[in-house]
């Protein structure tokens, strides 16, 4: 079969294509080809400007100018090189070598891929694809569905709403606060998140600059590795390493999104409850179908969408932060296959994003539900009236409240004010107790 998004094994390229295709500009093997070009080439230049050679401006302008340009076409030939060589990073060394040929700058293409091996190329290219992702997609439709959920929370800021603890009715709360706290979990994650560094490894083949230091032993490779991975590829250079990066922090930065995930998955589900309660209804779009055999549904269908895709990348997230910082002495090749997999959560990810975008722009308040419930519920109040009593030091006002309410069914308003009519008590305080109701009790 030909590849197209109805033959494709994952939904990630099949049934959700058009929502992923974003990230195959950082995840697809187009992708991880065109960054270890940009390494590659740009290791080239700065060999150059330290003096070991030297070529124009112009030069390294063109030089720039084919990993730009690079095409499918250009990938595809590497890719054939490396069915000859068994090895991706030696077929994109090769083509450059080639390119250098065509510009005349052949006699310097043995300074291609100087002194390193593979994994200073993998270990570089991957956490700037990674970095770029990050910082173009993911942390805006983050902040996206933050803000999103931060303007409702200020649209229902005044909505009085009966609370539910271990699914019971609880103290009255408001609408938007419920909301604010699901904002204000995402913001301390995604701080933490910009907490952590890129980084890369840049070394050698044993991370030690061996082969850069025989053949130039006065030079400081510690420093130039630095300098050329923070000025001119913006990571953080690893100082102690093995053959490969240790992966901590792309560990690290696997875990927040985890965290994120999590608080979102929350979000869903406490949504999906609502509109079950019938706080919500859904907006409706003609020509679509809730259900194969009942035509009245409207499914909380982007909810549990967005629920099951998080969960698919939890699931992906937890072994890669487990797995990837694990290697064998100072290198195996597991991390290899693992490391090509890292956009696939971030895809799951994106898609339950969209999702929950989707979602909530369909929320319409259905305030008489909530006031219903609310009218329900006046047992909430006897916390507040049981408080007061304390403070006026009224003889077991928590046990005379518990036999009054607990278990029962039958209590509204005037139940509880035929209670404070019956207490001991003056007239100023049974005034204050009869001003509380399930509306306004709903604190600061």
């Amino acid at each position: 079969m030909q590849p197209s998004p109805l033959t494709a094994i994952s939904p990630i390229d099949g049934r959700y294509h058009a929502q992923t295709e974003i990230y195959s500009a950082y995840f697809s093997e187009f992708a991880l080809i065109r960054y270890r070009l940009y390494v590659e080439v740009e290791y080239f230049i700065y060999l150059s400007e330290q003096g070991f050679f030297k070529i124009t401006s112009v030069q390294a302008g063109l030089l720039r100018k084919r990993v730009t340009e690079c095409t499918l076409e250009d990938a595809m030939r590497i890719k054939d090189t490396e069915s000859v060589t068994n090895h991706d990073v030696k077929a994109v060394e090769y083509f450059i070598k080639e390119v250098l040929e065509l510009h005349g700058l052949g006699h310097l293409k043995e300074w291609v891929h100087f002194g390193l091996t593979s994994q200073d190329i993998n270990n570089t290219a991957v956490p700037l694809m990674w970095k770029h992702a990050m910082e173009q997609v993911y942390l805006p439709s983050v902040l996206n569905i933050e803000k999103q959920l931060n303007r409702l929370a200020k649209q229902w800021k005044d909505v009085a709403m009966l609370a539910r603890t271990h699914g019971q009715p609880a103290s009255p709360t408001r609408l938007g606060k419920e909301i604010a706290v699901f904002t204000e979990r995402i913001q301390r994650q995604i701080q933490l998140f910009s907490y952590i560094p890129y980084t890369g490894k840049f070394g050698g083949a044993t991370g030690n600059f061996n082969a850069h230091h025989v053949a130039y032993p006065k030079k400081n490779w510690v420093k130039f590795g630095n300098d050329f991975l923070e000025q001119r590829l913006g990571l953080e250079r690893q100082q102690q390493t093995t053959q490969i990066e240790h992966y901590d922090t792309l560990a690290a930065h696997f875990d927040t999104i985890k965290r994120l995930n999590t608080i979102l998955m929350d979000v869903c589900r406490d949504i999906w409850s609502y509109i079950s309660m019938e706080y919500f209804t859904q907006k409706t779009k003609a020509g679509e179908v809730g259900s194969s055999a009942m035509p009245h549904k409207v499914n909380p269908i982007d909810f549990e969408n967005a629920e099951g895709n998080l969960g698919m990348a939890n699931a992906l997230l937890e072994h890669l932060s487990a797995k990837l910082p694990l290697s064998r002495l100072q290198r195996d090749l597991t991390d290899s296959t693992v490391l090509r997999n890292i956009g696939v959560p971030v895809a799951h990810t994106h898609i339950a994003l969209l999702s929950i975008e989707k979602g909530l722009k369909k929320l319409v308040l259905n305030e008489s539900a909530i006031a219903a419930d609310l009218e329900k519920n006046w047992a909430v109040v006897a916390e507040a009236i049981q408080t007061i009593l304390r403070r006026e030091n009224y003889p077991k006002p928590y046990e005379a409240l518990k036999a009054l309410t607990r278990g029962k069914q039958a209590i509204n308003k005037k139940t509880m004010h035929q209670f404070i009519d019956g207490l001991k008590i003056s007239k100023e305080l049974k005034a204050e107790l009869k001003k509380i109701t399930p509306f306004n009790y709903f604190g600061i």
